[in-house]
């Protein structure tokens, strides 16, 4: 009984408390919504006044954009007002002037108008008077043509013969005026580039000849160097290809050859022996050749260093051995190496001075004697072998040319043919250059005169600038001036092939005219 109670009264409490529980729990649940809801409001109203915020603020900056655009709009607009107020004022003044033009147009037209009508009148007068005057004319025309016997035409035809040896008259004149003031002008330029290239290259000269006499420390060395039975001159004489002489001048052995190599090699040979002692067939062998190969160095170390002083390039080897061959040739006792140095830079600055290419112009200066080094060994004229070689060896035309050229005075010459002869001219004729005898210099002069004496028609002749230049004065009576020109010529050919001189010698023939008579 009192289990059935105890369960009853478990099973009763334990409904209680699930009651009680349930109640709880939706208590519980109707605060969490009631703070639920609250918080929900409270957050819809925090958003309705941030809209509220966030919507002035908008207002607020859209009527500044609004008022800011309105003043800007209204500048904008004032300046555009002020704008079309000077253009309605220029266009305003424009119009007063092509009103004011219009007027001096409509009045210019009436006076035009005016003229038109004077004008007319004045050509139809004028048509009628040209008719009369073309009358006239025609029966004047016809009376000349009846009195002079010719026609219209034909007095036409010489009239216009007779203008055309006027004008021909005239335009020879012309043309002579121009060529004398032409040549004028190109001798004073060319003395002013003369002088200037001489003024800027003034090269003291030291004559540089070539000895062909040993000194000997005494007598007793000539038969030493002749040796037994003179088997030590032979071996240096088959060596050297040079000729000893020995004669008796005191202490000296005098060397004869025409090559002036081989007679530098016999030299130094020579000194070599004489210093050394030791003088047999043997012996002067190794000399000579040692000799040989220190020349031929010199030689090519020369060539070398002087197109390097002077600045020319890429010159061939062949031609470089032939320059430096130069140091040993003399002209008229003038070093040719030298004299061609000389000749470059002349040619250079005389190229400057012209505004022409101051390379090529040394090149052609430097080289123009290279011939000299050969002319001993081929015929012909040493401008026509040093043409050839160079042409051989690689060189430009303009090069060969002026080379071939550089004592020619023809007129096909180029205008580097003659800076190269001037050059020429100028080294080989300023004082100390070349040397001579007096008495040489004095024959030469008298032989120049005679020379010129010698043709028919020559009255007087005189040698002048150092025998340079000869004036020859013929008789006018027996001589015309096709007669002096065919003189001229002659004269030049005889003096080429009976006179030796340095340079070139100009020849003038003067023929003049003169009448005198008395007042009586």
């Amino acid at each position: 009984m009192s289990y059935e109670l105890s369960a009853a009264i478990l099973i009763g409490t334990l409904v209680c408390g699930f009651a009680i529980g349930y109640l709880v729990r939706v208590r519980i649940a109707k605060k969490m919504l009631e703070s639920s809801e609250s918080l929900s409001l409270r957050i819809i109203a925090e958003a309705k006044k941030e809209t509220e915020t966030i919507k002035k603020e908008a207002i607020l900056q859209a009527k500044d954009y609004l008022l800011k655009a309105k003043n800007d709009f209204e500048q904008e607009s004032k300046e555009k007002r002020g704008e079309f107020d000077k253009l309605e004022r220029r266009l305003r003044l424009k119009e007063e002037s092509l009103d004011k033009r219009m007027d001096i147009l409509v009045h210019k037209e009436t006076s035009i108008e005016t003229r038109e009508k004077a004008v007319t009148s004045k050509e139809l007068l004028l048509t009628e008077k040209h008719a009369e005057v073309d009358k006239i004319v025609q029966s004047q025309q016809l009376k000349l043509e009846k009195i002079a016997g010719i026609s219209a035409d034909e007095a036409r035809e010489y009239l216009v013969q007779a203008m055309i040896s006027d004008a021909k008259r005239d335009a020879a004149s012309t043309i002579r005026k121009i060529e004398d003031e032409a040549q004028k002008e190109a001798e004073r330029r060319s003395r002013e580039i003369v002088a200037y290239a001489v003024q800027r290259y003034a090269s003291d000269y030291v004559a540089e000849n070539t000895v062909s006499v040993v000194n000997l420390p005494s007598d007793e060395m000539k038969g030493r160097i002749i040796g037994r039975e003179g088997r030590n001159i032979r071996a240096i004489e088959a060596a050297t290809g040079t000729d000893l002489i020995i004669d008796d001048t005191p202490e000296a052995v005098v060397l004869s050859s025409f090559d002036p190599i081989r007679r530098e090699i016999a030299k130094k040979s020579l000194e070599r022996l004489i210093s050394d002692g030791r003088i047999h067939p043997g012996r002067i062998e190794d000399i000579v050749n040692k000799v040989k190969t220190e020349v031929e160095t010199v030689i090519r170390e020369t060539g070398e260093r002087v197109a390097f002083d002077i600045g020319v390039h890429d010159i061939h080897p062949e031609l470089l051995n032939l320059l430096g061959k130069l140091k040993f040739r003399t002209s008229f006792s003038q070093n040719v190496l030298e004299h061609s140095i000389e000749v470059a830079n002349l040619t250079g600055m005389m190229a400057a001075e012209l505004g022409l290419n101051i390379k090529e112009a040394k090149r052609a200066g430097l080289l123009h004697d290279i011939g000299k080094a050969l002319d001993h060994e081929i015929e012909g004229t040493h401008a026509a072998i040093g043409a050839e070689y160079a042409k051989k060896y690689g060189e430009s035309k303009n090069i060969v040319q002026a080379i071939a050229t550089h004592h020619d005075d023809g007129r096909n010459n180029t205008i580097l043919g003659v800076l190269v002869q001037a050059a020429d001219t100028l080294s080989a004729a300023r004082p100390g250059a070349r040397k001579e005898m007096l008495e040489s210099y004095v024959k030469r002069l008298t032989d120049l005169e005679q020379i010129a004496n010698s043709f028919n028609g020559v009255d007087k002749c005189f040698a002048i600038q150092a025998g340079r230049e000869i004036r020859i004065l013929v008789e006018n009576e027996r001589t015309s001036d096709n007669d002096a020109v065919m003189l001229c010529k002659d004269i030049i050919k005889k003096i080429e092939s009976e006179l030796t001189y340095p340079g070139q010698i100009k020849v003038t023939v003067i023929r003049e005219m003169r009448v005198s008579d008395f007042a009586k």
